[in-house]
């Protein structure tokens, strides 16, 4: 079946006749907005997860919409949906839609009054214990808000997976997103007494390496060598992809960790982990809002920046006891 194509001109009218009809312009924008973010999932199932609705809301959502513009938009198959040539032309023009209308509420809102859509990807490691309450603080303070935490030590891309903003901890990567750093994170090598006991305790980078490590992947570990920082690439039987689980298998005495100071401090406290190689201590780490590259963040980010930064320096004792 052909498909029409819009003309470009024709499209914009369409988004102007979608945003001037006050009767229904909630809907309407809502409309816009589903069928953006089920372009730009590859799905209605993905998008759905996205909003926080039901894939009945986003499919209702698309029939409305497509029947307002007389044209299909998206061509569904049974891996997800494909957007016609029709909708690649309708998505930019929705999606610019979308960000102006988003620009223009922040600009007519009070100033301390945040609505909308927050979406953000939080490490998982101690997430749940050290940044929900910050999360939820935020919730408290603008109760029009809608957010929507993922907690995952996975790398997020911000970007195909649709999250306004991520929580990072550790080193950063080269990358083309945008970073704002909210607070220190300090950490330790660490091992349980059983370990040292059974395999002694390295004292030097050269020796690490003949050591079992806890590992999350194939990473290097940076250490400290006096005023330089230095790289070693340990080795290691056992993995895990979250920090919690690292901690452990460090107490179970099967190797030895590289850990920030705010999931081991109570275990090195009651001496079921020892710290080790402290003449060679990992640099500080940084927590780390990301963003994905634009002039400005929205209102929203530079708020929940704001908070996550007064709530570091308000609890320093909540990540470890630092240096």
């Amino acid at each position: 079946m052909d498909i029409a194509v819009p003309r470009r001109d024709a499209v914009v009218s369409i988004c102007d006749k979608l945003c001037r009809e006050m009767g229904n312009a909630s809907m309407d924008i809502e409309e816009l907005q589903t069928f953006v973010e089920v372009a730009d999932a590859g799905g209605v199932s993905p998008a759905a997860r996205r909003l926080g609705v039901s894939k009945s809301i986003v499919s209702r959502r698309l029939v409305r919409l497509e029947a307002e513009l007389g044209v299909q938009l998206l061509a569904r198959t049974t891996r997800g949906a494909a957007l016609t040539e029709a909708g690649a032309t309708f998505r930019d023009y929705a999606a610019r839609v979308c960000a102006e209308i988003d620009v223009a509420r922040e600009t007519i809102l009070p100033a301390g009054d945040l609505r909308g859509r927050l979406r953000i990807a939080v490490p998982l490691s101690f997430g749940p214990t050290h940044f929900a309450p910050m999360l939820a603080e935020m919730a408290r303070r603008h109760p029009l808000l809608h957010i929507q935490a993922c907690y995952s030590d996975r790398f997020v891309d911000l970007i195909a997976e649709g999250y306004d903003c991520a929580i990072r901890v550790g080193y950063l990567q080269d990358s083309n997103l945008i970073a704002r750093r909210i607070g220190p994170i300090y950490g330790k090598l660490v091992a349980s007494p059983d370990y040292i006991e059974a395999h002694g305790a390295p004292e030097t980078p050269e020796e690490l390496v003949a050591h079992q490590a806890l590992m999350q992947g194939t990473e290097a570990w940076q250490l400290m060598d006096g005023d330089k920082v230095i790289t070693v690439r340990p080795q290691g039987n056992f993995k895990a992809d979250n920090g919690t689980a690292l901690v452990a298998a460090a107490v179970a005495g099967l190797g030895i960790g590289y850990l920030p100071d705010c999931l081991t401090h109570e275990y090195v406290a009651s001496g079921a982990l020892v710290p080790i190689m402290t003449n060679h201590p990992p640099p500080p780490a940084g927590a780390y809002v990301i963003r994905p590259p634009g002039q400005h963040p929205a209102r929203k980010i530079r708020v929940l920046t704001e908070l996550l930064i007064e709530c570091f320096e308000q609890a320093p004792h909540l990540w470890g006891p630092g240096r």
